[in-house]
């Protein structure tokens, strides 16, 4: 079992460590307002002996005022593996025809959905509140859905550097794949986030995106999404990008096994029934993707 509070420390310390040196003087960059929109774009196939297919997308539409920003960002990853299974129908080894059965199935499925409105209060303070939603079946959530609002601090808001950090008080509502008894679907909760930036000059850049969500109804039901990422430009409009995210849940969703008796522990035969298990407490999901940027 992860210890929640070892990981929320060092999610906290990482982002620290990172922007440690963000105080060196530099030039404020003008602003650019108006819409602005940024696709990632990333697919892998292979066919033959084996065929999988993985699709990733992410897209963050944003329309920029003088001291107010709307942000709408959406993201999926599907990844379908196909199972071959050749076999041969005839009288004799000379005397056969192959066969072939293939069944798809989905290994892996990701969503989400998030939409935000921040208004600045003064250049280092502002006020903002959004809500969104999430499915990642694989992970034993089949909905979720937050609504958020609070304040937060504008730390960093350099040509090259920034660095903002928001609280706010959440209300959640949850389904989970398989229902477990005394599971409470909604609840309320407090919410930390963390938003780094570093550009080096026009060749690319890195990034950190925070987040720490903790249940105030059942304090152990802690989470944490942290992704890192460096982007390298390859021109104006297009850069490659690779990230690295962590999704951790201090108190996982649950699935049904079948259950064997001991005397068939290798489950050849009919299962006797079904008990509930936690699924794992720690995701990662590392991409590779093409930028475009408008």
């Amino acid at each position: 079992m992860i210890d929640s509070r070892r990981f929320t420390a060092a999610a906290c310390l990482s982002t620290l460590a990172l922007s440690g040196s963000a105080r060196a003087a530099e030039a404020d960059a003008e602003k650019k307002l108006g819409w602005k929109d940024t696709a990632e774009l990333g697919f892998v196939a292979t066919s033959g002996n084996t065929e999988t297919t993985t699709l990733g997308l992410k897209n963050t539409l944003a329309r920029d005022w003088q001291r107010a920003r709307i942000e709408l960002k959406l993201g999926a990853i599907r990844v379908e593996t196909t199972t071959r299974r050749l076999f041969a129908v005839g009288d004799s080894s000379a005397d056969f025809s192959l066969e072939e059965d293939e069944d798809s199935q989905l290994t892996a499925e990701n969503y989400f959905l998030t939409g935000r409105f921040d208004r600045k209060i003064t250049d280092r303070f502002f006020w903002f509140a959004g809500a969104g939603w999430n499915r990642d079946r694989f992970a034993g959530i089949e909905s979720r859905y937050q609504v958020f609002g609070g304040a937060g601090n504008v730390w960093i808001d350099l040509k090259r550097r920034t660095w903002r950090t928001d609280y706010a008080l959440t209300g959640t509502k949850e389904e989970e794949v398989t229902e477990t008894p005394d599971f409470d679907a909604t609840f309320f909760g407090v919410r930390l986030s963390s938003t780094f930036l570093q550009a080096f000059g026009e060749s690319g850049s890195y990034g950190n995106d925070t987040i720490i969500d903790e249940n105030l109804d059942d304090t152990s039901d802690l989470r944490v999404n942290m992704t890192n990422w460096v982007a390298v430009n390859m021109s104006t409009h297009l850069a490659l990008k690779v990230s690295l995210q962590w999704l951790f849940d201090n108190q996982p969703a649950q699935q049904a096994v079948n259950l064997y008796p001991t005397s068939d522990p290798g489950g050849t035969g009919a299962p006797s029934g079904t008990v509930l298990a936690d699924l794992d407490e720690l995701d990662t999901i590392f991409t590779t993707a093409l930028v475009i940027k408008y």
